[in-house]
């Protein structure tokens, strides 16, 4: 399957999808590969189970993953653009630390598929800490983690038990963090978040369905929050104030540009010594990563 996406150069995911090597990687994608429309091998990206295999193939293949796993009905995300933002936090950071090799990621909602950390341990050899308010998913990343020895000695699950707490309670005394991932819950409501997936499920099938059905999955607290991505990212830039000498970088994905306008100004409230925004585009999808930090 052709992917019409600009990658990173560093990125694994370049070209089409060898359906054949994805395969070996893991079996059970097999059943789920189909002949499209153009004569080419795809799958049904409507179909939670056959993305799911999906993941796990790309995991296994590329990042030599021995197991991976979710509860069923919780986020599986495209491991592709996934992969995007670690390579771009990687090229931020690259001029401000002189340990390559001993980089500490900490990954805001590092959810039940925790991809970014295996992503940035496999690929950069990164420490990371993975933090969730939901205890289900804290218990699968541990799981994913203790089956993969190549993750054991580098990631670390830690469970937040305050909702209202962002990096407090996760980032210990005198601890020390590069930089700081996060893809926020999105949507304000269940309702928007339904009615985005009708549409995307719209899209797949050339307007002929409506279904809500979530082919990549997701759970209320991984899909919305009170206030959306707008509340929830200027809560962060807030809270993390607190912890600028403990962090380089603190990051977060933005999926509206216009809340951007928001964000400077939360900006002016707190003593950031610097902000940028780092476009990312993968074929029609338009994204952004934002970037602050404070005086050292």
């Amino acid at each position: 399957m052709k992917r019409a996406a600009q990658f990173h150069r560093r990125s694994k995911h370049h070209g089409n999808y060898e359906f054949d090597k994805l395969c070996k990687a893991n079996e059970r994608l097999r059943p789920f590969v189909i002949r499209n429309d153009h004569g080419t091998e795809s799958i049904n990206f409507s179909d939670a189970e056959a993305v799911k295999q999906l993941n796990a193939a790309l995991l296994c293949h590329f990042y030599e993953l021995k197991y991976w796993d979710i509860p069923e009905g919780y986020l599986c995300p495209p491991i592709p653009g996934r992969a995007e933002y670690i390579h771009q936090i990687a090229d931020l950071i690259e001029e401000d630390v002189n340990h390559k090799d001993k980089v500490t990621c900490l990954d805001i909602g590092v959810g039940a598929n925790c991809i970014y950390p295996i992503i940035a341990a496999s690929q950069y050899k990164w420490k990371c800490i993975g933090s969730d308010i939901d205890e289900v998913a804290v218990k699968n990343a541990e799981e994913i983690v203790y089956a993969n020895e190549k993750l054991k000695n580098r990631v670390e699950i830690r469970h937040q038990v305050n909702s209202d707490n962002i990096f407090a309670g996760i980032i210990k005394k005198n601890e020390r963090i590069d930089v700081t991932i996060c893809n926020p819950p999105f949507y304000k409501s269940q309702a928007e978040a339904l009615a985005a997936t009708a549409r995307k499920n719209k899209n797949l099938h050339k307007g002929k369905v409506e279904s809500t059905a979530k082919n990549f999955g997701g759970t209320e607290g991984e899909l919305f929050c009170e206030g959306g991505e707008s509340k929830f990212i200027s809560k962060m830039i807030k809270q993390s104030e607190k912890y600028g000498k403990n962090c380089g970088w603190f990051t977060c994905l933005v999926s509206r540009e216009d809340h951007m306008k928001k964000f400077h100004k939360v900006f002016k409230s707190v003593n950031t010594r610097e902000y940028k925004v780092i476009p990312m585009t993968f074929g029609n999808k338009k994204s952004r990563i934002l970037a602050w930090r404070f005086a050292q």
